[in-house]
C-alpha cells in the first residue's frame, strides 16, 4: 500500500494539552507528528467543558453554536471510548454511533472530531467494515471543510487496504468526491485523495471503473506536482491503472505517457519506479511501443541511466522496461546504439535473482536483431550466459540463457564456433536430461541451431551430444522431441561424401541409448505427425547417402524400418502437424499438402536405393526436399534439409508473450529479497 500522509499537528497549545493527557508524539518519515487524537480530545473536552457556560450567555449572544441534545451524548460518550481507546472497538455499536452523530453533525468542529478520529482510528486498526461505517466517511469526504476533507479521506484511504472495502467504496460511490479532493487547491487534501484512489486502484474490478470517471486527468496532472508525496501518490495510482489493455489505452489517450517519460528523471526512487513499471507495463503493447518511438525520443537513454540506479528495484524495472520495448526491432538496435549492453552485462553477473531474471529477459530480446549478434558477444556476454544454463534457482533464467545463445548462434559461423568454445554444448549434454521441460526445449533447439554449422558437426558428434539427443526424442514434450529430432537430422547432413569413419558416432548409438536412433526413427515413421514422419525419411536418406556400408546394412536388415517406409512409400497421411504448429513459422496449408508428396517421393527413393534401383550418386537432385512453401532451410548440395528448416524456424522465432509470467516472477523475487521495494 503506498502510505497516506495526514499534515501535521500544529498548535503548540495541542501539544501542551497532549501530554496532559500522557500522549506522545510520534515520528514518521523524519517529520514529529501529534497523534490526531490530540486534536479530537482537545475540541471534545472544550465542548464537554463549556456546554454549561454556553447555556447560560445566551442573553449576551457571545457562546459558541449550542449542541443538540444527541450531540452532547455522543460528545460524552465518544470521550469515554477514547480513553479507552486501545479495548474498544469503534466499528460497532455505540462506539461507532457515537461517531456516526458527530460525522452527520452540523457543527463543523464536531465534523473535523469525527474525521480526525475515524483517520487515527483507521491507521491502527484496518478490518472489513460495512454500509455503517462508509456511510459517515463519505459524507465527511464532502464536506467544503479543507481538514475535514483530508482526515475523511486518509481514514477512506486506510479501508481501502481491505479488498472488500475496495469494492464497497466504489459501489457506494466514493470516487466522485474523491475525484473533486484531487482538484482542491490545498496539497494535504490532493495528498489523501490521490493516495485513497491508489489503493482502490490495486482491485483489478475497480480500474476500469476509475478509469471511465474522469480521474485519469486530474491523476495525470497531480503527477506533474511539486509536491513530492502528491506526486509519488499520483504516479502510483497511474502505475495501478496500467494492468489492462483497455486501461492502458486510456491512460494514453490521458496524456500520461510524457509525463511519466519526463519524470525518470525524478530524484525520488520511488516516483521513479512508479514511473518506469507504469512504462513497461504500457509497452507491452504494440500500438503504444509505435507511439512511444514516435514521440518519446529520449526513452531509451533515460531506462539505460536508470539501470545504474542506486535503488535494486528501479535497476530491475528498467531493465523490464527495455525488454517490453526490445519486441520490436527498432528498440532491439536503440538499446545496444544506447550502450545499454554495458549495465545489462553488470545486471546479468549480479547475485540479486530479480536484477539477474531482468537483465536476462532484456539481453535475450536485444539478441534477436541479426545486428546485436557481434556487439553483445565481443561486449563479453557469452560465459556469464553459460553459466546461468546451470541456474537452477530459477528456470526462467535458464532459458533466457539459452534462448540467448540461439540467437546468438544464428547468422554466424564465427558466433557459433565461440559459443562452443565457451563451453556450452558441455555445459548443455551435462545438464538437460535434468532440467526443466522448458529448459530441454530452449536447449535442444540451441542445439539444432548449432548442428547448421558443418565445421562445427564433427565436434559436436565427438562431444558424444547424440548419446542425450536420442533420448529426448522421446520425451512427453512435443517440442522437445521435435527439437531433438531436427538436432539429430542436421548432424546427419553433409555437404559432400564423406568416408566411413566419419558416421561412425551414428553406428555407435544405432540401438543406444534407449534404441537408439534405430528406435527414435521407427517412432517417427509411424507417428501420426506428418512433420515428425517427414524428419525422419529425410534423415535416413541423409545416413544412406553417406554411403556409410554398415549404416547402410543396419538400415536394410531393419524389420521396424523398411515396413514403415514402404507404407509412407504408398499411403498420403493427413494428419496434422502437431509440431510445426509449436514453432512461430509453422507450415502454410499449401506446405501441409506438399509435404505429404515428398514422405512419399523420400520414401520411395529409400525403397528404391535398397532395391538397387537408385544411386544417389547419379541424382541430379531435380527432386530436392523443400518443406513446406516457406523455404527457410539452408541449402546443401543442392538439397533443403528438412531438419534445418525446423532449425530456421526454431532460430527466429520471438519468445513466447510471457509479461505477464515474468512480471509476477519479478515480483516474487523482489517480495523474497531483503531489498524492500
Amino acid at each position: 500500500m503506498l502510505e497516506v500522509y495526514l499534515s501535521p499537528v500544529k498548535h503548540k497549545s495541542e501539544a501542551k494539552f497532549a501530554t496532559k493527557l500522557g500522549l506522545r508524539p510520534s515520528h514518521r518519515n523524519g517529520r514529529l507528528l501529534l497523534l490526531p487524537y490530540v486534536k479530537i480530545v482537545s475540541l471534545l473536552f472544550k465542548y464537554s467543558q463549556n456546554l454549561d457556560r454556553t447555556v447560560k450567555s445566551r442573553k449576551s449572544q457571545a457562546y459558541e453554536p449550542l449542541l443538540l441534545e444527541n450531540e452532547r451524548e455522543a460528545v460524552a460518550d465518544l470521550l469515554q471510548y477514547l480513553e479507552n481507546r486501545t479495548t474498544t472497538n469503534f466499528f460497532t455499536g455505540s462506539p461507532l454511533s457515537a461517531l456516526t452523530t458527530l460525522s452527520f453533525s452540523d457543527n463543523i468542529d464536531l465534523q473535523r472530531s469525527a474525521a480526525l478520529a475515524f483517520a487515527e482510528i483507521t491507521e491502527k486498526e484496518v478490518r472489513q467494515v460495512g454500509r455503517d461505517t462508509l456511510d459517515p466517511l463519505l459524507f465527511l469526504l464532502s464536506s467544503h471543510d479543507t481538514d475535514v476533507q483530508r482526515a475523511a479521506s486518509a481514514a477512506l484511504g486506510n479501508l481501502a487496504v481491505n479488498v472488500e472495502n475496495k469494492l464497497l467504496i466504489v459501489k457506494l460511490g466514493g470516487l466522485e468526491p474523491l475525484i473533486r479532493q484531487m482538484l482542491s487547491p490545498n496539497i494535504e487534501v490532493q495528498c489523501n485523495a490521490v493516495g485513497c484512489v491508489t489503493n482502490l486502484a490495486t482491485h483489478d474490478e475497480n480500474k476500469t471503473k476509475i478509469a471511465r470517471s474522469g480521474a485519469l486527468i486530474p491523476l495525470v496532472r497531480l503527477a506533474r506536482s511539486k509536491d513530492m508525496r502528491v506526486q509519488r501518490n499520483a504516479t502510483g495510482a497511474l502505475l495501478n491503472m496500467t494492468h489492462s489493455d483497455e486501461n492502458r489505452q486510456q491512460l494514453v489517450s490521458a496524456g500520461a505517457v510524457p509525463v511519466l517519460v519526463n519524470l525518470l528523471t525524478s530524484p525520488d526512487t520511488d516516483v521513479q519506479y512508479y514511473c518506469t513499471t507504469a512504462l513497461s507495463n504500457i509497452a507491452v503493447d504494440s500500438y503504444n511501443r509505435r507511439k512511444l518511438a514516435a514521440t518519446e525520443p529520449k526513452l531509451v537513454q533515460s531506462l539505460v541511466v536508470l539501470m545504474d540506479s542506486p535503488s535494486l528495484k528501479v535497476q530491475c524495472q528498467a531493465a523490464l522496461a527495455l525488454r517490453n520495448l526490445a519486441s520490436d526491432d527498432k528498440y532491439q538496435i536503440d538499446i545496444v546504439k544506447a550502450d545499454g549492453l554495458t549495465p545489462l552485462l553488470r545486471l546479468l553477473c549480479s547475485t540479486y535473482l530479480p536484477l539477474i531474471l531482468s537483465a536476462a529477459a532484456c539481453v535475450r530480446n536485444v539478441s534477436i536483431h541479426p545486428q546485436n549478434e557481434s556487439p553483445i558477444i565481443e561486449a563479453g556476454f557469452l560465459n556469464p550466459l553459460v553459466d546461468l544454463l546451470s541456474f537452477e534457482e530459477n528456470e526462467e533464467v535458464q532459458c533466457h540463457a539459452i534462448s540467448t545463445l540461439r540467437n546468438l548462434a544464428a547468422s554466424s559461423e564465427k558466433n557459433k564456433l565461440q559459443i562452443v568454445q565457451a563451453g556450452a554444448v558441455q555445459k548443455i549434454k551435462d545438464l538437460v536430461m535434468h532440467v526443466p521441460m522448458n529448459v530441454q526445449s530452449e536447449m535442444t533447439a540451441c542445439i539444432a541451431v548449432l548442428a547448421l554449422s558443418e565445421e562445427l558437426k564433427p565436434r559436436l558428434l565427438e562431444m558424444g551430444i547424440c548419446e542425450v539427443l536420442i533420448p529426448l526424442t522421446n520425451s512427453s514434450s512435443i517440442e522437445v522431441q521435435g527439437n531433438s529430432a531436427a538436432a539429430l537430422g542436421n548432424l546427419t547432413s553433409k555437404d559432400s561424401h564423406i568416408g566411413d569413419e566419419d558416421y561412425t558416432a551414428f553406428n555407435d548409438v544405432w540401438d543406444k541409448p534407449e534404441g537408439g536412433m534405430h528406435a527414435y526413427l521407427h517412432r517417427f515413421l509411424t507417428s501420426s505427425d506428418l512433420t515428425f514422419q517427414h524428419i525422419a525419411v529425410w534423415t535416413i536418406v541423409q545416413l544412406l547417402e553417406s554411403r556409410d556400408s554398415e549404416l547402410t546394412r543396419k538400415i536394410r536388415e531393419s524389420s521396424l524400418l523398411l515396413p514403415s517406409i514402404q507404407e509412407l512409400a504408398v499411403s498420403q497421411p493427413s494428419s496434422p502437424n502437431t509440431y510445426s504448429r509449436t514453432q512461430s513459422d509453422s507450415l502454410s496449408e499449401e506446405g501441409d499438402g506438399t509435404g505429404q508428396e515428398e514422405i512419399s517421393l523420400l520414401a520411395k527413393k529409400i525403397i528404391q536405393f535398397m532395391n538397387g534401383e537408385f544411386d544417389f550418386d547419379t541424382d541430379t537432385r531435380a527432386d530436392s526436399v523443400v518443406v513446406g512453401s516457406q523455404g527457410g532451410g539452408r541449402i546443401a548440395a543442392g538439397r533443403a534439409s528438412a531438419a534445418s528448416s525446423y532449425s530456421r524456424r526454431i532460430m527466429h522465432q520471438l519468445p513466447s508473450d510471457g509479461d505477464t509470467e515474468l512480471r509476477k516472477s519479478v515480483r516474487d523475487a523482489l517480495a523474497s529479497s531483503d531489498d524492500d521495494a
